[in-house]
């Protein structure tokens, strides 16, 4: 079994917002293949969905804890479920990538307060396999703070770029992975 794991925060409010990107695909992953309905968990502190994709047992988990703890709720699945370093993914935002973009790649951005809560949580100098989304598309206008630019809702035009363009472009590499 594989685990993937989107970041995010749980508030309706940031439901569609662009630090919400790893909930938001693994929605999108969810319908794509053979997976149960949402289980909110408090043993795990997240959202979980097991299932299938390219023929591998999958499970989903989207970290109930906000995105600044998401590695208390990484730990506590991957040591439950036995998880090798290996058999994980870890979905999210990347303000260093242009909007419609991503990076399936071993290596973090510079600074983002999830993947960082994640490392802390997992072996020193654990290196594991990253989809990074790209949310970036200011076009050069840097008055907004990158902490409110990534709380602001995605437009209709975006959410549609993600579930046409990016997201099944994406999800083929993951399934490669798989």
């Amino acid at each position: 079994m594989k685990l993937i794991v989107g970041l995010g925060n749980p508030e309706t409010r940031y439901a569609r917002s662009r630090h919400n990107a790893g909930w938001i695909y693994l929605d999108f992953l969810a319908r794509q293949g053979s997976f149960a309905s949402w289980q909110d968990s408090n043993k795990f502190h997240a959202n979980i969905a097991r299932g299938h994709l390219a023929g591998t047992d999958i499970l989903l988990a989207q970290p109930t804890t906000h995105m600044n703890d998401s590695g208390s709720a990484v730990e506590a699945l991957m040591n439950f479920y036995q998880f090798e370093l290996t058999d994980f993914l870890l979905v999210y935002d990347d303000l260093d990538l242009t909007f419609g973009t991503y990076k399936l790649t071993d290596h973090s951005p510079h600074t983002h307060n999830g993947v960082a809560s994640v490392k802390s949580h997992l072996p020193t100098s654990a290196e594991f396999l990253q989809l990074r989304l790209g949310v970036d598309d200011r076009a050069g206008e840097r008055q907004i703070p990158p902490m409110d630019y990534v709380l602001m809702p995605l437009s209709p035009d975006q959410l549609n770029t993600w579930e046409k363009e990016t997201f099944p472009t994406a999800t083929r590499e993951v399934e490669s992975w798989l």
